[in-house]
């Protein structure tokens, strides 16, 4: 079997995208050359890799074999690629996902604290939804990732092996209002406070703003999908918008932030089960000790 790094590269890019479009625009490539590379990775394994669907390509069973050793010789050369660079031998490079909520407060102050601890350590991050993220993880193109769970908290896919999911927070939701709302003077408030209310959402299904099961057609006065755009209109009076807990530590003046009574929300950080390099470990301690912190902070 005669197979080439960049076709190894560009059937990684492909599991971890989802589409051939998205692999290509990721690349560089056109969508023909893509098709053309995945043609000759099914040609040289013998098999199909990719069951083609009308909202983009899953993996097969041969697929999931392929792209667990592709990893394996990926990594392999990355590491070599760092060791020849004259990396120091206690550093390294870990790359981590998160959900745009986490962006905010939790990876900036682990990532610093790290570096503290372990200048040497280099850490590089991306933003994504949880399907991305995941498939980025099983692709091996992340480390780790910094996930939401909400009840009842089940596995993030159903592929093999399971991804290992460490709790790093469990709380409930808020929302945060501007300081001169009748809600800023409660303590907190219940899902029947927030029917009537206006609304700063995300312009995406699935991404926190509105309420998430409220059983009535929201009003919605702004959209933004940027976190600061967002409280920054809570706080001009635009509305009240839906915040994880973590988020009241950096929200600027003007807002409060009110814990809402309902089922509490998970931030996990998941990894493949693999055994954890030390970068990688050292970085998974910042993250559960910042959590821990920050959930202090807040109360």
């Amino acid at each position: 079997m005669d197979l080439s790094i960049t076709v190894l590269r560009v059937f990684r890019e492909v599991a971890e995208r989802g589409t051939l479009t998205a692999a290509a625009t990721a690349l560089g490539y056109t969508q023909s050359a893509v098709s053309r590379q995945i043609a000759a990775l099914e040609h040289a394994t013998d098999a199909i890799l990719l069951e083609r669907r009308r909202d983009g390509v899953r993996l097969t069973a041969a697929g999931h074999v392929v792209l667990r050793r592709a990893v394996t010789v990926l990594a392999e050369l990355d590491a070599a690629t760092r060791e020849l660079a004259g990396l120091p031998a206690e550093g390294g490079t870990v790359r981590l996902g998160w959900f745009a909520s986490a962006g905010a407060v939790l990876v900036p102050r682990a990532i610093a604290a790290l570096h503290r601890k372990h200048p040497a350590i280099t850490v590089t991050t991306r933003e994504g939804g949880t399907p991305a993220l995941v498939r980025a993880l099983r692709a091996g193109t992340l480390d780790m990732a910094v996930l939401a769970a909400a009840p009842p908290f089940r596995p993030f896919d159903t592929e093999s092996p399971p991804l290992r999911v460490m709790t790093l927070t469990e709380r409930s939701l808020c929302v945060a209002v501007p300081a001169t709302h009748p809600l800023a003077v409660a303590p907190s408030v219940s899902v029947e406070d927030l029917r009537g209310q206006r609304w700063v959402a995300s312009p995406a299904a699935g991404e926190m703003g509105v309420w998430p099961g409220l059983d009535e057609r929201p009003v919605i006065a702004h959209t933004a999908r940027d976190w600061l755009a967002k409280l920054n209109l809570v706080a001009a009076g635009g509305g009240i918008t839906t915040v994880p807990t973590l988020l009241a530590a950096s929200v600027p003046a003007g807002v409060k932030v009110r814990p809402v009574a309902g089922e509490p929300r998970r931030m996990v950080l998941a990894r493949l089960p693999d055994p954890l390099a030390g970068p990688a470990a050292h970085l998974a301690d910042a993250l559960r000790q910042v959590a821990a912190d920050l959930s202090e902070e807040v109360g």
